[in-house]
């Protein structure tokens, strides 16, 4: 019998999101923008915490634009930390403002996001075989190195526990349970 991933609860929300996003490829940059920074912020967290948050979060940070993020100062960061919507955590807010300028930088250098960031798992899908929750590793050698490369490059909140949430909710890896109907080999079926 096939069941979800055992770290689902029953909310619909967060169901929907096991089923339709969890996992699924995005090689946008700018949809891997928004999903690394809101990665970040749940670090100390739940992800249905963040999950719940999200549309309050897009309000707050003009849609994850870069270019209007980049140019928040501590004006909006005052106004951010007022916002009953999103996390308040002047580290936390902050860490978005600075991973838009890096995210710019990297733009005007010519790097594609996307692309960049898939190069980690060698640009294509990784599909894990894992038969316990407690089999899934927090963290690998190429979430260490997108850490790595992404601090090097100005952004914050990217840990290589952070990196690895982030390369399984963006389909780099996909650790969908072997028991779960969204794992590759039962999609099929």
């Amino acid at each position: 019998m096939l069941v979800r991933c055992g770290w689902v609860n029953n909310d619909p929300r967060y169901i929907d999101y096991h089923d339709r996003e969890w996992g699924v490829p995005e090689y946008d940059g700018r949809a891997l923008f928004e999903k690394l920074c809101l990665d970040g912020q749940q670090a100390g967290l739940s992800w249905f915490t963040i999950l719940c948050k999200i549309p309050a979060y897009r309000a707050a940070f003009a849609g994850f634009e870069p270019a209007v993020v980049a140019r928040f100062g501590e004006d909006d960061v005052e106004r951010l930390m007022q916002d009953r919507g999103i996390v308040r955590n002047r580290l936390k807010i902050h860490s978005v403002i600075k991973n838009a300028r890096a995210y710019l930088e990297m733009e005007r250098q010519g790097i594609d996001f996307g692309p960049w960031l898939w190069d980690f798992v060698g640009s294509t899908p990784v599909v894990n075989h894992w038969s316990s929750l407690g089999a899934v590793p927090a963290t690998t050698p190429a979430s260490d190195a997108m850490a790595k490369a992404l601090k090097k490059r100005g952004f914050s909140f990217v840990g290589s526990t952070i990196c690895y949430a982030f390369m399984q909710a963006t389909g780099m890896v996909n650790d969908h349970l072997l028991s779960c109907p969204c794992h590759p080999d039962n999609v099929s079926r």
